[in-house]
């Protein structure tokens, strides 16, 4: 990142990044992306190469029993969390699986921190942070001894919202910046700091990436999700407008969401299943299910997640502020 462009992104990083803040910052990571994302063959991106845009057999659509559809819709999940030849697929499913709580999920959660690709271990540490599962902190504790700075630095923030505070010297290092120049141990703490976490440019990236997590959901994370969706043709103002209208348990915003699982726009149908995930009745079940046939690999992903919290697998756990609002009434 050059000089003229790492000031006003530290700044937009400095003061929040709602969703115009992030957008404009992620422009300017584009025009930065690391040798190894350049280098990166197309075929794993996500975008080109691979099924992405092709729909699974028409079987799924003749699975009819709550069973059959559920075992579609794990398999679905499971086959693209296993995709060895691309970690972009990998990554999307993590994004899928970070909708839910269940021994499954968090058994590939896990499996994925484990995973040779950078990006995908960085998906699975942000997708434990969704699913809340204290189950997985261990897992994450042993990131933050990871060589790459951008997986330390998302299992300690990842560690940090979940109330475990075992990342606070990654975390001071960030804070310090480009003050300290020590790279090794600091304050006698057991992490190795990497001297990139103290460098401005990298941060900025890293701190793009972090918001772009949260406001590209489904399509995984970071300048990859966020070129594959500029390329299709996602409205990411609508899936902000969805995220936030999906927080009211109305009938017309219901009916509103079902529809919207039929739009044109490839990130409005992910969004709107995701939405309709605490949602148990028959017919939105049937209506997410189908999109299992969607000919974009991120909205099958995230109605095959969606479906199975449709019916009956556990979300999130609730934030403690939730937790707490939910007793006093």
């Amino acid at each position: 990142m050059n000089a003229t462009n790492e000031v006003p992104c530290r700044q937009l990083l400095g003061g929040g990044l709602g969703t115009l803040a992030l957008l404009a910052c992620m422009f300017v990571a584009c025009t930065n992306l690391n040798a190894r994302e350049q280098a990166a063959p197309q075929s794993d991106s996500g975008i080109a190469g691979d099924d992405s845009d092709q729909p699974p057999p028409s079987g799924v659509s003749a699975a009819k029993t709550q069973d059959e559809r559920m075992s579609q819709a794990w398999r679905t999940l499971t086959d693209a969390a296993g995709d060895v030849k691309h970690p972009q697929t990998r990554i999307q499913a993590l994004a899928a699986l970070g909708l839910m709580r269940s021994p499954r999920s968090e058994k590939m959660i896990a499996d994925a921190m484990k995973d040779p690709d950078l990006d995908v271990r960085t998906a699975a540490a942000l997708a434990a942070g969704q699913t809340k599962d204290r189950n997985l902190t261990t897992n994450l504790r042993d990131l933050l001894d990871d060589k790459e700075p951008e997986v330390a630095f998302t299992a300690a923030i990842t560690l940090w919202k979940m109330g475990d505070k075992s990342g606070e010297d990654i975390l001071m290092a960030v804070v310090d910046g480009d003050r300290s120049a020590n790279p090794t141990l600091m304050n006698g703490t057991k992490h190795n700091i990497s001297k990139d976490l103290h460098d401005p440019a990298t941060m900025a990236r890293l701190g793009a990436l972090q918001g772009a997590s949260i406001l590209l959901g489904p399509f995984g994370f970071g300048i990859t999700a966020f070129e594959y969706v500029r390329k299709s043709g996602g409205d990411l103002s609508r899936v902000a407008a969805i995220e936030q209208i999906s927080q009211e348990r109305t009938e017309p915003i219901h009916q509103e969401l079902v529809a919207a699982l039929g739009d044109k726009d490839l990130a409005v149908r992910a969004a709107a299943a995701k939405a309709l995930a605490d949602y148990h009745d028959a017919a939105t079940s049937t209506a997410v299910y189908a999109l299992l046939v969607d000919p974009k690999r991120p909205v099958r992903l995230t109605a095959a997640a969606a479906y199975l919290r449709t019916a009956g697998v556990a979300g999130p756990l609730p934030t403690t502020s939730a937790r707490s609002s939910k007793q006093a009434h």
